[in-house]
């Protein structure tokens, strides 16, 4: 199994720490976020790392190199920024036929369970596993996605986008484990009327509707995806626990 990893964004909406470096190199307790995201892919013993960069790519690329504690990195150009769906698609060929792991650049987890996850996704053949975290503060969920599931065997029926209604207390995030024919489904995705791009709980939704296997799984106890300055001060304030 390989990762991949989403480091291409712009980061507008951070322009203070993003106008010389990624957002993903911004310094959270000594290290860049994007080695966060590397360690829980290192743990989970996957056997190649591919990351998509864009944004002043080199600014990634000078520090990490071609390794991460001996699993090789490879790095895939986003020529275009046009979306999460749009920057694994041009993953594709680097992937090949092999299963993988995603992850976002930007996004920092309390008491990952990737090895877990891993495991889960192996017995359960599932096509795609979706990782969870349970907020307290449910407005959060808006900033991510929703899911409609089955309490009995986790399985997904409906993920929402920056769901406008709060429907439990459960948050996506962008630790989601695929198999490799979910680029099968990247053509049938609608473009967002709002974002104007292909969103990742779309993609999903495909297989979902195709009667794929899609879960969830509790990949941890508190997520935050690094996307505002609100964002930061949540990493700043009682990370990982209160």
């Amino acid at each position: 199994m390989k990762a991949l990893i989403l480091a291409g964004g712009r980061g507008s909406r951070l322009q203070e720490f993003t106008e010389t470096k990624n957002k993903c190199m911004y310094n959270f307790r000594g290290r860049p976020l994007i080695t966060y995201s590397l360690d829980y892919a290192c743990g989970a013993g996957v056997s190649e790392i591919l990351i998509v960069v864009s944004y002043l790519a080199e600014s990634i690329i000078n520090v990490l190199g071609n390794a991460y504690k001996g699993i090789p990195i490879k790095y895939v150009i986003q020529w275009e920024r046009k979306g999460l769906v749009h920057a694994m698609e041009t993953s594709q060929g680097a992937i090949g036929g092999d299963d993988f792991m995603l992850f976002l650049a930007d996004e920092v987890l309390a008491n990952p369970r990737h090895v877990d996850m891993v495991k889960c996704f192996q017995e359960q053949k599932v096509f795609t596993l979706c990782g969870v975290v349970p907020v307290k503060d449910t407005s959060q969920i808006k900033k991510t996605y929703a899911v409609i599931y089955n309490e009995r065997d986790s399985r997904i029926y409906r993920l929402i986008e920056k769901p406008r209604a709060i429907l439990n207390n459960l948050m996506g995030t962008g630790n989601c484990i695929f198999r490799n024919a979910i680029f099968d489904y990247v053509p049938y995705t609608p473009i967002n009327q709002v974002r104007g791009e292909k969103e990742l709980p779309d993609l999903i939704q495909c297989a979902v509707d195709d009667g794929m296997l899609v879960q969830l799984f509790g990949v941890g106890t508190r997520y935050v995806n690094v996307n505002t300055v609100d964002d930061i001060g949540q990493l700043e304030s009682g990370w990982p626990e209160d």
